[in-house]
């Protein structure tokens, strides 16, 4: 096993904060095993690459020998966690919960080491619990400690209703902590009050305050908004490897570092070699492709993330950018907007206004892979412009 030093490095890899690190020190000092949880209420069929950075920390204390328990939050999906939401989340079905809690084991096995992991549902100990149970559990805590709350203050303060069973919600996640015996629990900052309330159940039961990790939350595609599927900015863990591999590499420059330290599992001493490459002259672009081959190999296989950037002979395939397509630059000249028809024969990807036209009109130009029609209008930023089955280009488009 590593040393404390050496696992303590890798466990702050990205970290956010943790409470407390002495504590946590003292715990791998031990010498034993620590049983380290993460609950993933199943609330969505399938999972993007914001939800593996909680899962890729969980893959690190495997790999320093500590016990993983992946907890399933099928009792906690009925209530719907309230964090960062201005209004009730409408409650999910028993059948739905069960449902995307099958696929999640599926999706999650591609990082974790299974015979490693162990899974739990917070259902095996929510549903034997009694009204007693249940009332002192509320006991632990105050309607003013919740209301600490920031979601739950701003509507308070803005006159949106509560139902008392959000209320439960911090409550329940933290007796998942006593239930679980844990040592150390993951989460997003978002999650700072919930993971707190089970430090605070846990002594009340009489156990060793678990240590809370957070993690920050991932940025999507745009380098500004959290990962999102609703923001369009995201890189799901099931699309095809062609649709990843183009994602990941036209993402921002910049982004590109924050994603090799939460999502990659290279050594930062590789990731920081990657940086003075770059500051030297490096391709940018190259960097990333590094980048998006190690994450579509995790959850496609070697021989897809080898193949990712190919299309199938001289026909583009969809999701899949040929190696050595051009960049194109154009300006707007004083445009907000420039309709379709004038960015692809400008771009050289017709030969003249009139073909430009008739692809157009026969609906064969995409932007990023989407059709789109003659009135359509692009204004700044970047696109992947296909033209017809073989001319395709990055297109982008300044002030």
């Amino acid at each position: 096993m590593p040393s404390v030093e050496e696992s303590l490095a890798l466990i702050k890899r990205g970290a956010a904060e943790i409470l407390v690190e002495e504590e946590l020190v003292a715990k791998l000092k031990s010498g034993r095993p620590l049983r380290i949880k993460a609950g993933f209420d199943p609330t969505a069929p399938d999972l993007h690459l914001g939800h593996t950075v909680l899962i890729n920390k969980l893959r690190q204390f495997q790999d320093l020998g500590h016990e993983v328990l992946f907890l399933i939050g099928d009792f906690t999906g009925m209530i719907g966690d309230p964090t960062g939401k201005n209004a009730t989340r409408p409650p999910l079905t028993r059948e739905d919960v069960l449902h995307n809690a099958e696929t999640y084991k599926e999706q999650v096995f591609k990082i974790l080491d299974r015979d490693k992991t162990t899974v739990m549902f917070n259902s095996d100990w929510m549903n034997r619990m009694s009204s007693a149970d249940m009332i002192e559990l509320a006991a632990q805590h105050s309607v003013a400690r919740m209301l600490e709350r920031d979601d739950f203050n701003k509507r308070f303060r803005s006159e949106q209703p509560i139902a008392i069973h959000e209320f439960l919600y911090p409550l329940v996640q933290g007796y998942d902590s006593v239930a679980m015996k844990a040592d150390v629990e993951l989460g997003g900052t978002d999650q700072k009050f919930n993971l707190l309330v089970g430090r605070d159940l846990q002594r009340h039961w009489g156990q060793e305050p678990q240590v809370v990790l957070m993690m920050p939350l991932l940025e999507g595609l745009d380098g500004v908004n959290k990962m999102s599927k609703s923001l369009g900015n995201y890189v799901g863990i099931t699309e095809s490897p062609g649709v990843m591999f183009n994602k990941l590499v036209s993402m921002p420059d910049d982004l590109m570092w924050r994603y090799f330290e939460l999502l990659s599992l290279r050594p930062m001493a590789e990731v920081g070699q990657f940086r003075a490459d770059v500051q030297q002259g490096a391709n940018p672009r190259d960097i990333k492709i590094v980048l998006a081959r190690e994450l579509v190999a995790r959850f496609h296989g070697e021989e897809a993330a080898e193949n990712a950037h190919k299309g199938a002979g001289n026909i583009i395939s969809e999701g899949e950018v040929p190696e050595g397509t051009p960049e194109v630059a154009l300006e707007l000249e004083g445009q907000e907007a420039v309709p379709i028809a004038a960015v692809i024969n400008r771009a050289g990807l017709t030969t003249n206004a009139a073909q430009a036209r008739d692809m157009l009109k026969n609906g064969r130009v995409k932007v990023d892979w989407e059709p789109v029609e003659a009135q359509h209008k692009l204004a700044a930023g970047r696109y992947l412009i296909q033209a017809g089955k073989k001319k395709i280009a990055w297109v982008t488009l300044t002030t």
